[in-house]
C-alpha cells in the first residue's frame, strides 16, 4: 500500500499483526537495552520524537572507528541486556583495533532478514517440520515463527524458455507457474500461517534489487527506538544492500532460520579493509568495468571474511546504483560485504525510490546524529588499505570461468584464443590441435569456437543500474539505425531487475531497438546469472554437442563458474550490459571489439564498436529525463499484491503442514527424525573413507544441486520412478523441498572433478574396498549400510560461490561427518558446521599432494570428544598397504556456540531444544 501522498511507507505492514518476541529467546531489535552506558538519548524529527542510543556517549573512540564497525557498536549497545548481550561485547566492539586480528566474539543480531524462494522454500520447509517435532516432544507447535521481519522474494524460478518475441514474458510466467505451483501454493500457506513473514508474488522482480528500491528503511523504528537497518540474506549478494549504507551479508539458510528462531548470530568482529576511491570513470568506461576491475584488485588483495568500506573523494562522485553494482560483488572479491555510508547521494535515491519525505528526513538526521553521515576517514582508520584512480578503468570483461579473471577488452580475443589449449588446470580448455579447426553451419551462420550461443543482459548486479541499462539501449538503437542484426544463433535476452527497468526504457524510447535486436523482455527474476538460461535452440545445440564446439555466454551477471549458465556455454564472460549487446552482434569472442567491426551495415561498410558506443552525456541525459520517481511509487505500491496467477492459487489451512509423500517438490525433511531432548556428545571419528576427492576453488555450484536435472543423473531417475517426465523436471533450485531430489543431485553436477576417478567429470565416485564405480549417492547408501563414516578431501577455496545451504544439507545427509581442505569460503564453513559436519583444515604449508594422500586411505580423527575452537587435531590415514600417515588438522570451529552445535547435531536440532524447553 501506499501512503495518502503516494510515498512508499518506509516499511511495509506484514501478516498478523507484527512482531512477537517470545519467552525472550531473541531480542532482536526489541530494545530491551539496560543502558549500562549511559547512551539512551531522544532525537525529534518533523514533529517526532524517537529515542536512540547514542555512541558519542562512548567517548571520542568512535570517531576513529569505521563506519561499518560503529553499526556494530550500536547495535551492541542498544541491545546490551547483560545476558544475551553484555557490556563486555560492548566494550570489545569499542576496542576494535585496525591493526588487530580478528579475536573478539559478538552476538549479532540483525533487524530483518531477507530470502530468495530458491532457498527460502527449504526454510519454510524447514520451518513446517519443525513445527511437527516440536508437537512430538510436547512442545507447541505454534512456538515455531519468525520472531522478527522475514521477507520472501519470489524471483529465482523463472527460465528463458521463450525469447526473442513480444510475449516470451508472459509465456515463461505460464510456463514458470506450471513447474511451480506446488511450491508457490506451500509458500502462500506459509504467509498465512507463521507470523511476521511476507511473500513478495512472482515476476516482480530480482530480491536484492527490490531490496535496494523498496524493502530496506535504511533507519528502523521499533517500540519507538530508532537505529541502524541491518539485514542477513539466504542469497550472497545480499550485500547489494552495503551500497545504499545498509551493513548486510549473505548467510546459508540454515543460519537465517536460526536467527529467525532467536538465535544471535555468533560473529568475530572482522578487520575492515579501506577501499579508497578518486577520480571519475572516463568516457567508454561503464560501473561494470569499474567493478570488475575493484573485484579483481580485492581478490587479489586477500578479503575473505572481511569487511571492505569505501572511503575517499571518489566515493561522493559515484551514483548510488553503481555503489550497489560494487557492493553486489563483494562475494566475488571474497568480502564479508562491501560497504558504503550514508552520504547525500543515498538521500537522493531513497527520494527517487519514493520512499516518504519523513523516513528520508529520519535516516538523515539519525545518520548525522550519530556521526555516521559521510565520515572523514583517514587510512589510518582501517586495516588496510587499497587505492584505484577511476579514471585509469578501462572496459574489460571476466571470463571464461571466474568472475575475478578480468580481461580488458582490448585483449579479450587473445585471451580466449589461449584459454582454447591452455591446461584445463590454468582455466583453460585443453584442446589439440586437430580440435581447434571444429567448426558448423546453423541457419546458413557458420558456427565455431568462441561462438556467443547466449547474450544475456541478466541479474541484479546490473539490472539495478539505470546507466548501464540505458546505455545498452542506446546502444541497440545505433546499431539497429545503422543495419546491424544480431547472429541468428545468440540466444538474446533481457530480464529486468524490476519492472521499473521497463517502465524507464520505455520511456526513454529504447525498448523498441532492444526488441529488435531479440532482446525482448524475457520475465523478472533471476534467470540466467544462475543457470535458468533455458535450452539452446536444438540446431545451435545439436552443433555445439556433435561438433564439441566451445561456446560462450556473454552475460551482465555476477558469476560465470564453469557449467552455471548453461551446460553447453562452456566459456563464459561477465560484462557490462552495451556489451552485451555488442556481442550478440558480433556473435564471436574470437574478435578484437576494439578494432574489427561488429558487421556490415546497411549501406555495405563495416561498423565498428565506437561507432554504435553511446557517450557519458547520451547516458546522463537519457536517464536524467527517463528516470522518474513515480515509477518506484507506481510500481512499489503494488508489489504484494501479484497477479491473477498469484491470486488464484489455492492456500492450504493449518498450522502444521499437510505432508504429502507422492509430492516431488514438497517434503517432510529427516532432520528431527527420532530426536529427543538428549543432544548427547561428541565423538571421534573412526575407519572413515573418502567419499570423493576435490581439487582447488570446488564451488557451491559444483556442490549444491543447481540448474538443470541432467539425463542420467541418480536425480533424474528418482523423479522418471515417479513418472515424472524429463520435460517437467524443472530446475533443482526448484525442487530443494524435497530432500529425495536434493541429495541425488549432491555431488552431481557434470562439471565437477572427483579426483577418486582421475578427474573424470560427473556424479560418479569409487567404493572402496571393493573399488567399484557407482554414483556418490548409491556410494553413500552403501558406506552407511555398512556403517562406514565419510569424509571428504579438497583443496583450497572449498564451496566459494553462492550461499547455497543444501552443498551442507546434501553433504550431511549423505552421510559425511567431515571435510578436510586447505581452506572454506566462510558461509560455507559456517553451514557445514550448522548442519553438524566438521570442517578441518590443513595446517599451513600442508596439502593434501603434500601429504601423499588419495583418498583411497582409512582415515581416524581424534582429539573431537574434547573440542575447543580451532583445535588440532590428531588425523591418521591409513594406506592400502598398511603404511600410516599421521598429520594435524585445525578444526575450524571457531567459537564455542559452533561446538554446542556440532554436539546437537546441527543449529536447528539446538533452537528447537532450546524452543521446547522455555515451554
Amino acid at each position: 500500500s501506499t501512503s495518502a501522498d503516494g510515498e512508499i511507507p518506509p516499511h511495509p505492514p506484514f501478516s498478523k499483526g507484527g512482531l512477537q518476541f517470545r519467552n525472550r529467546l531473541f531480542i532482536g531489535g526489541n530494545n530491551v537495552g539496560s543502558n549500562s552506558f549511559g547512551a539512551k538519548s531522544t532525537l525529534t524529527v518533523g514533529g517526532k520524537t524517537y529515542d536512540f542510543y547514542k555512541l558519542s556517549a562512548l567517548g571520542d573512540r568512535v570517531g576513529k572507528l569505521p563506519a561499518s564497525i560503529r553499526i556494530l557498536l550500536e547495535n551492541q549497545l542498544r541491545l546490551e541486556d547483560g545476558r544475551l548481550v553484555t557490556k563486555e561485547n560492548v566494550q570489545g566492539v569499542l576496542g576494535w583495533r585496525p591493526k588487530g586480528l580478528p579475536d573478539t566474539e559478538i552476538p549479532f543480531i540483525p533487524s530483518r532478514v531477507l530470502l530468495q524462494d530458491f532457498t527460502g522454500v527449504p526454510v519454510v520447509v524447514d520451518l513446517a517440520a519443525m513445527r511437527d517435532a516440536a508437537k512430538a516432544l510436547g512442545a507447541d507447535p505454534k512456538k515455531i515463527n519468525p520472531l522478527f521481519p522475514v521477507d520472501l522474494v519470489i524471483d529465482h524460478s523463472v527460465q528463458v524458455d521463450f525469447f526473442g518475441s513480444p510475449d516470451a514474458a508472459e509465456k515463461n510466467a505460464e510456463r514458470e507457474y506450471e513447474r511451480n505451483r506446488e511450491r508457490y501454493s506451500f509458500l502462500k500457506w506459509g504467509q498465512s500461517a507463521f507470523a511476521n513473514f511476507r511473500a513478495v508474488p512472482p515476476d516482480s522482480g530480482i530480491v536484492h534489487q527490490i531490496n535496494l528500491e523498496y524493502l530496506a528503511p535504511v533507519v528502523g523504528v521499533r517500540d519507538g527506538v530508532a537505529f541502524p537497518d541491518t539485514v542477513i540474506g539466504t542469497d550472497s549478494h545480499t550485500t547489494m544492500i552495503n551500497g545504499l549504507g545498509v551493513v548486510g551479508w549473505g548467510v546459508g539458510g540454515i543460519e537465517a532460520e536460526a536467527a529467525m528462531l532467536g538465535q544471535p548470530m555468533s560473529m568475530l568482529i572482522p578487520e575492515v579493509v579501506g577501499f579508497k576511491l578518486t577520480g571519475k570513470l572516463p568516457e567508454g568506461a561503464t560501473a561494470t568495468d569499474a567493478v570488475l576491475t575493484i573485484t579483481q584488485m580485492l581478490r587479489k588483495k586477500g578479503v575473505v571474511g572481511k569487511f571492505v568500506e569505501f572511503f575517499g573523494p571518489g566515493v561522493a562522485a559515484l551514483p548510488l546504483p553503481d555503489r550497489a553494482t560494487i557492493a553486489n560483488m563483494a562475494p566475488e572479491y571474497g568480502a564479508t560485504m562491501g560497504f558504503f555510508p550514508v552520504d547525500d547521494e543515498t538521500l537522493a535515491y531513497l527520494r527517487l525510490t519514493g520512499r516518504t519525505e519523513e523516513q528520508i528526513a529520519l535516516v538523515e538526521a539519525y545518520h548525522k546524529a550519530q556521526g555516521l553521515f559521510a565520515p572523514h576517514l583517514s587510512d589510518d582508520a582501517f586495516s588496510d588499505v587499497v587505492s584505484l584512480d577511476l579514471s585509469t578503468v578501462e572496459p574489460c570483461l571476466a571470463g571464461p570461468k571466474r568472475p575475478h579473471d578480468r580481461v580488458l577488452l582490448k585483449d579479450a580475443k587473445t585471451s580466449f584464443l589461449k584459454s582454447l589449449t591452455a591446461p584445463v588446470k590454468e582455466r583453460g580448455f585443453e584442446l589439440s590441435a586437430d580440435q581447434l579447426g571444429q567448426k558448423v553451419s546453423v541457419n546458413g551462420d557458420e558456427v565455431a569456437h568462441g561462438a556467443v550461443v547466449i547474450a544475456a543482459i541478466t541479474s541484479c548486479t546490473n539490472t539495478s543500474n539505470p546507466s548501464v541499462m540505458i546505455a545498452a539501449g542506446l546502444l541497440a538503437k545505433k546499431a539497429v539505425e545503422k543495419g546491424l542484426r544480431s547472429r541468428s544463433y545468440v540466444k538474446t535476452s533481457l530480464a529486468p531487475g524490476s519492472q521499473t527497468v521497463t517502465d524507464y526504457l520505455a520511456a526513454a524510447g529504447l525498448a523498441p531497438f532492444l526488441d529488435q535486436l531479440g532482446f525482448n523482455n524475457v520475465g523478472y527474476g533471476c534467470m540466467t546469472c544462475i543457470g535458468n538460461s533455458g535450452p539452446l535452440p536444438e540446431a545451435v545445440s545439436k552443433a555445439v554437442k556433435e561438433s564439441h564446439i566451445v561456446a560462450a555466454s556473454v552475460l551482465s551477471g555476477n558469476r560465470n563458474f564453469e557449467g552455471r549458465v548453461n551446460p553447453q556455454a562452456k566459456a563464459n564472460y561477465l560484462a557490462s550490459p552495451p556489451l552485451v549487446v555488442a556481442y550478440a552482434l558480433a556473435g564471436r569472442m574470437d574478435l578484437d571489439l576494439t578494432t574489427e567491426p561488429l558487421g556490415l551495415g546497411k549501406d555495405g561498410k563495416p561498423v565498428f564498436l565506437k561507432d554504435v558506443w553511446p557517450t557519458q552525456k547520451e547516458i546522463s541525459d537519457s536517464v536524467r529525463a527517463a528516470v522518474q520517481s513515480k515509477m518506484f511509487r507506481q510500481r512499489y505500491g503494488e508489489a504484494t499484491k501479484g497477479d491473477k496467477n498469484w491470486n488464484s492459487l489455492p492456500v492450504p489451512t493449518g498450522d502444521l503442514f499437510r505432508w504429502e509423500e507422492a509430492s516431488t517438490y514438497i517434503r517432510k525433511p529427516p532432520y528431527f527424525d527420532g530426536m529427543t531432548m538428549d543432544p548427547g556428545t561428541l565423538k571421534d571419528i573412526h575407519g572413515a573413507r573418502a567419499l570423493a576427492v576435490f581439487g582447488d576453488s570446488i564451488t557451491t555450484d559444483h556442490i549444491s544441486p543447481a540448474g538443470n536435472i541432467a539425463a542420467g543423473s541418480p536425480a533424474a531417475q528418482f523423479l522418471m520412478d515417479r513418472r515424472i517426465e524429463p520435460k517437467d523436471f524443472n530446475q533443482y533450485g526448484a525442487r530443494r523441498g524435497n530432500h529425495e531430489v536434493m541429495i541425488r543431485g549432491t555431488f552431481a553436477n557434470i562439471r565437477l572433478k572427483n579426483l577418486l576417478l582421475a578427474g573424470e567429470e560427473g556424479w560418479n565416485t569409487l567404493h572402496f574396498p571393493s573399488r567399484t564405480k557407482m554414483p556418490v549417492y548409491e556410494a553413500s547408501l552403501k558406506y552407511q549400510k555398512e556403517g562406514i563414516p565419510l569424509i571428504l578431501l579438497a583443496g583450497k577455496e572449498y564451496g566459494s560461490g553462492s550461499s547455497r545451504d543444501w552443498a551442507a544439507k546434501g553433504t550431511a545427509l549423505l552421510g559425511v561427518k567431515a571435510v578436510i581442505a586447505e581452506s572454506y569460503e566462510r558461509i560455507h564453513r559456517s553451514n557445514l558446521v550448522g548442519m553438524g559436519v566438521l570442517p578441518l583444515q590443513f595446517k599451513p604449508g600442508e596439502t593434501r599432494e603434500s601429504l601423499g594422500l588419495t583418498g583411497k586411505e582409512v582415515f581416524d580423527i581424534s582429539g573431537v570428544e574434547s573440542l575447543s575452537p580451532k583445535k588440532l587435531l590428531k588425523v591418521t590415514a591409513v594406506r592400502e598397504d598398511g603404511t600410516k600417515v599421521p598429520f594435524e588438522a585445525i578444526a575450524r570451529v571457531d567459537t564455542p556456540v559452533e561446538i554446542d552445535y556440532l554436539r546437537q547435531g546441527g543449529i536447528l536440532p539446538a533452537v528447537l531444544r532450546q524452543i521446547c524447553k522455555s515451554s
